[in-house]
């Protein structure tokens, strides 16, 4: 789900010595797309099939295609990743193509990932600047889908990682995705901030993320603290069941996600001494040519 800390996650993954995660293209969602039209379309098919095609034959084509962005975009490294976000829908269709593939779920509050959304001017299909009741209902109709085709896959081909619990306990959480993809730990996965224009390059509207460019820290958790208008959260739960049913608590005006590692604390107080240190790092990244 966009705003989700897929950047953020992408970030941290690259700094593994093994591991290289390409930006987001959306070109799988694309081929994905058309390959789903072909074979949802009996028109379609059966044009296909009369001019000798098989599924084998696509399927073959849609692999090879895939495979070759994931190849060229890593740079040929062990273990390959993409940052698509909405590939999660085809996950037992790109299971087949690749048996050993692997999904991670990034999970936000709903209330965070719209304000982040209609704060910065993010345009995202089904999303809108200016209207919070079809942001809710856009996010909770999107997850949802998305939780279903995670647990569809099985805890062994897709992992839920919460986006405040990276934050909270960022050690502990890699750890445990580390576990899932069955990768050693690397301790350069805790200074991703440190590798920013060097082993790590981002579109230039990602370099503006404060999480990206700063050490891991509190702030994104509570941006979003007294923005949501009090008619819209008295419909909450209506509006994005899926909020309550993903254990977030959805009555209070400041919820607590839980307690911050020390070295979360020692970062969030970096992070405000040193204020004009890092916004001059964002606008000194976001002009640079890397």
């Amino acid at each position: 789900m966009p705003r989700s800390g897929t950047t953020l996650i992408r970030t941290i993954l690259n700094t593994h010595p093994l591991l290289s995660c390409g930006e987001e293209t959306r070109v799988m969602q694309k081929i994905l797309g058309m390959r789903n039209m072909w074979r949802q379309s009996k028109l379609e098919w059966n044009l296909l099939i009369s001019a000798g095609m098989s599924e084998d034959i696509l399927d073959s084509a849609v692999r090879a295609f895939i495979y070759e962005i994931l190849v060229r975009q890593s740079h040929y490294n062990t273990i390959l990743c993409i940052n698509d976000q909405f590939v999660l829908k085809d996950a037992s269709y790109i299971s087949k193509l690749f048996p050993n593939s692997k999904f991670l779920l990034l999970i936000r509050d709903a209330r965070a990932v719209i304000h982040s959304i209609m704060s910065k001017n993010v345009t995202i299909i089904g999303f809108s600047l200016t209207d919070y009741r079809k942001n809710f209902k856009s996010w909770n109709n999107g997850i949802d889908s998305m939780v279903k085709a995670c647990i569809n896959a099985g805890p062994s081909n897709c992992l839920f990682v919460y986006y405040e619990q990276l934050v909270l306990h960022p050690k502990s959480t890699i750890k445990n995705i580390f576990k899932f993809l069955t990768i050693p730990w690397a301790d350069s996965v805790l200074h991703h901030d440190k590798l920013i224009g060097e082993k790590i390059l981002l579109f230039k509207t990602a370099y503006f993320s404060d999480q990206i460019i700063k050490l891991i820290n509190l702030e994104s958790l509570t941006k979003w603290f007294g923005h949501i208008p009090d008619t819209v959260k008295r419909e909450i739960d209506i509006l994005a069941p899926m909020l309550k049913q993903l254990g977030y608590d959805t009555q209070s005006e400041m919820p607590f996600y839980g307690e911050p590692d020390h070295s979360v604390i020692d970062n969030s107080n970096n992070v405000k001494k040193n204020t004009s240190f890092w916004n001059d790092q964002m606008r000194r990244f976001a002009d640079s040519d890397v």
